[in-house]
């Protein structure tokens, strides 16, 4: 079969209960397509670290330089098997009650990519008290808290981040607060005056920097400006699975979903921009082969998650089963299930358009309550709350 990945047959040969495996009609037919790492230097570098480790098992800081790398892998390629790898190297911590700082830090970053917020935020809490000027640790808080909707703790941990860090760093991580609590216009300008001065230092910075920028003016319904800063974005070749979700889920949201396949067309391995993928090959005429490929693809990575225990992507599943299977009421319990772990944007989104679609207006109470208490501004929110409130005055 030359390139064509046998990873697929792999997990679909896992899976024999709820779904039947799909086939390819011929041998040419490309499932996916997977990046070589033969002779990556980050591939390269990680296991010349892993075999130094394996010689000095106990040595922290290399077992940290060794989660590190592992991690930063993990966040460009969007492949979870890097926190496997990560974790591992942290085995004679990982369950210590007040292991070193840096191992500790390491081990809260790990538990938040897992989606284990609430023991992430324990060993930060305990780390903040042990170092308090690591900024790491208010970094990576403020980003949890975020995502939790805690937007009153990330503001005060923000401000925390300032008094060790001032610059760009801090301004990016309050803005990324700010615009989501009733501030969007202000903390768009703020940013908008930082990139201008060219007050980013490296190119993630300025890539995290003009992808909040983007995702606020897209909320606010300026999308050629918020298109243009997606482009900026990627644009500076920092490998970013995000951006490339983000500027997707723009392009869909626009009915472009030939460029959205384009942008996305050699990213199967990471769940979510599979996902964005094939829904916008689902909205090509005629649908291209690969979509029923990926469609099966997906169903039996969503499966292989239940059978390992794992529930951290159920924001794709949700919206898998929502616009791809047209199962409205399964999508709605994944987005309740999802909403009471993380509260951004896409799950609010989520949760309105699965009540929409389930016709049970009732469910979408707790994003509009939400919505109101932090003064969310997002003009396709905005839509769906409206869609929502009609409804529920329509029902006796």
């Amino acid at each position: 079969m030359g390139k064509i990945a046998l990873l697929l047959f792999a997990v679909f040969m896992a899976i024999s209960v709820r779904s039947e495996p799909f086939l390819p009609k011929d041998e040419s037919q490309v499932l996916e397509t997977l990046r070589s790492t033969a002779f990556d230097p980050a591939d390269h570098e990680i296991r010349s670290l892993r075999a130094l480790l394996s010689a000095e098992p106990g040595n922290v800081s290399l077992a940290c330089q060794v989660a590190r790398r592992c991690i930063e892998r993990s966040r460009r390629e969007a492949d979870p098997r890097y926190l496997g790898r990560a974790q591992a190297a942290l085995a004679p911590w990982w369950d210590m009650p007040t292991p070193p700082v840096d191992a500790l830090v390491l081990r809260a970053t790990i538990k938040q990519s897992q989606h284990d917020f609430t023991n992430a935020l324990a060993d930060l809490d305990l780390a903040s008290r042990l170092n308090p000027g690591n900024v790491q640790v208010w970094l990576t808080r403020a980003i949890i808290l975020t995502v939790l909707g805690d937007y009153a703790g990330a503001r005060k941990t923000c401000l925390h981040l300032a008094q060790l860090a001032p610059g760009t760093i801090a301004l990016a991580a309050t803005a990324s607060v700010t615009a989501l609590n009733g501030e969007a216009g202000r903390s768009c300008a703020l940013l908008q005056s930082a990139l201008d001065g060219n007050s980013f230092g490296s190119g993630d910075e300025k890539t995290w920097a003009l992808t909040v920028l983007a995702e606020a003016l897209e909320r606010l319904g300026h999308i050629s400006e918020a298109e243009a800063d997606f482009k900026a974005a990627l644009a500076l070749g920092q490998r970013d699975p995000y951006l490339l979700g983000a500027y997707a889920d723009l392009l869909l949201d626009q009915g472009r979903a030939e460029e959205a396949a384009k942008l996305l067309n050699n990213e199967t391995r990471a769940d979510g921009l599979l996902l964005r993928l094939t829904l916008a090959e689902s909205a090509l005429h005629p649908r291209p082969a690969t979509c029923d490929a990926h469609i099966a693809a997906l169903k039996a990575r969503f499966e292989a998650g239940h059978l390992r225990g794992d529930f951290v992507h159920q924001r794709e599943e949700a919206r898998f089963d929502l616009h791809l299977l047209r199962k409205p009421h399964e999508a709605l319990r994944l987005a309740q299930a999802n909403w009471r772990v993380q509260h951004e944007p896409a799950d609010l989104r989520l949760l309105l358009e699965s009540a929409l679609a389930a016709a049970d207006p009732g469910a979408a109470q707790p994003a509009l309550d939400f919505m109101r208490s932090n003064r969310l501004e997002d003009v396709q929110l905005a839509k769906l709350e409206q869609q929502v409130n009609d409804k529920s005055k329509a029902v006796p």
